[in-house]
């Protein structure tokens, strides 16, 4: 538990992200979808009717940054709270001087970090102060907090959800700690552009992470009489990556997921593994690899080999679970998988001639044998009129028209002989040589 202080320690001894902490909204970057005129909260802020709340967002984006310029703005007492140290007795004790602060007029703010840690005891603890209105409660949470965080709580307050800072973000904070006296404004210091964007990508939308690596590699820049340089080769080991163009939204970020899918595709998990790690060591987002993996599991193994777009969601899930660099192993396994299965794009190549049908018979009926009849009115217009519950024969099957009139008797699936796919083809066709058959005896009846 930490109350905030005027009186601050050497700040040239802090890091800079420390230094560099934003004090008012003005200086505060990113969250314009919350704090950009107009926006609910910065309306709330301004107007000073701030209501208890949970920030949700990834870590570095300024949630508590964000807290403690309301607790600013608003002129209220800054408690924070630590879900590691802080217990059942230290709440209560906040909780009791901050009801008598609030008898006298005097607001305070209580700041949780990682709300989701505490347990169900700790929250509630906080309850019954929040509905009284002797706090306003500001919880932040990495963690869905639907599922961490106490209902009863939860209802009490409002959620925000920050997003990543974008790369325009990070590299416009980068180059005010370049200029800021608290930053390196004092010093001259030889960084590219191309480098600050690369520090930007490898921060995946964390400032704190932005501002350190920053700093890491100014400290081991090369030291002149004029100014300290920031190589390549300083780069490179203090965000660990050679690729330092990699542009995760221009065009060698789409050459390299094409080259993972297509070596996949050919069966090469030799070249995909490589393909997928020079990605993830330059920085992507393994869910947007995770999302291809999906896609590529139903487009190119398909009926092949149904297991595949299992493994390649449970590999997502992983990857949001374990985070880089954990998942790396997740996605390896799936990408080895993926390559060594047996391939088939007739779910992919049969969705795009049935697309076309269908926005060609935009306007075509449902035959009124598959028509749903909930009402008289319907029964009486023949809908359902003729349907035959699959479940009652035999063999499970009718032999209705399921398509509209101008389609009957169109094939869209055609199976290919491989892997798995090769028991449906043998499935399709004895239901297709069914059909044909039991229609023709009913036509001759």
């Amino acid at each position: 538990m930490e109350q905030l202080s005027l009186f601050d320690s050497d700040r040239s001894l802090q890091p800079l992200a420390s230094r560099l902490r934003p004090v008012s909204l003005e200086e505060f970057v990113g969250q314009r979808h919350l704090l950009g005129p107009g926006k609910v909260l910065k309306r709330m802020i301004d107007e000073d009717r701030i209501c208890s709340m949970i920030f949700w967002g990834p870590p570095g984006v300024g949630k508590t940054t964000l807290a403690r310029i309301i607790a600013r703005r608003t002129r209220a007492s800054f408690v924070d709270f630590s879900a590691v140290t802080s217990g059942i007795k230290e709440i209560k004790a906040v909780m009791a001087q901050a009801e008598t602060d609030r008898r006298s007029g005097l607001k305070t703010l209580v700041f949780v970090d990682e709300i989701h840690r505490f347990n169900k005891a700790q929250q509630d603890a906080f309850l019954p102060y929040v509905e009284k209105g002797s706090i306003i409660l500001i919880g932040a949470t990495t963690e869905n907090p639907s599922f961490e965080i106490n209902g009863a709580l939860l209802s009490r307050c409002k959620v925000f959800v920050l997003q990543p800072l974008t790369t325009d973000d990070l590299v416009c904070l980068l180059k005010h700690a370049l200029k800021s006296p608290s930053g390196f404004g004092n010093q001259k210091i030889g960084i590219t552009s191309e480098m600050l964007t690369a520090i930007a990508g490898f921060a995946n939308g964390d400032a704190r992470t932005a501002l350190n690596t920053l700093e890491m590699a100014v400290l081991n820049g090369e030291i002149s009489a004029e100014e300290i340089t920031v190589t390549e080769e300083v780069l490179e080991q203090c965000i660990s990556r050679k690729s330092l163009l990699y542009d995760k939204n221009g065009e060698e970020h789409y050459n390299m997921i094409s080259a993972l899918h297509k070596s996949m595709r050919n069966t090469d998990p030799d070249a995909a593994l490589y393909w997928l790690a020079r990605m993830l060591e330059a920085g992507e987002d393994p869910l947007y690899i995770a999302r291809r993996l999906i896609r590529f599991a139903s487009e190119d193994v398909g009926m092949a080999d149904s297991q595949a777009l299992l493994l390649a969601v449970a590999a997502y899930q992983a990857c949001h679970f374990n985070g880089m660099p954990e998942c790396n192993v997740n996605l390896a396994h799936a990408v080895i998988y993926l390559s060594l299965a047996p391939k088939s794009n007739s779910a992919y190549v049969r969705y795009e001639s049935c697309r076309k049908d269908a926005l060609n018979t935009l306007a075509e009926p449902v035959p009124l044998v598959i028509r749903n009849a909930p009402t008289e009115l319907m029964k009486e217009l023949h809908y359902g009129e003729g349907y035959v519950y699959a479940h009652s024969t035999e063999k499970k099957i009718a032999a209705m028209e399921c398509l509209p009139e101008s389609l009957k008797g169109r094939i869209y699936y055609h199976p290919i002989q491989a892997g798995q796919e090769r028991e449906w083809a043998k499935r399709i066709e004895e239901v297709r040589r069914w059909r044909r058959e039991y229609g023709s005896q009913d036509k001759r009846n």
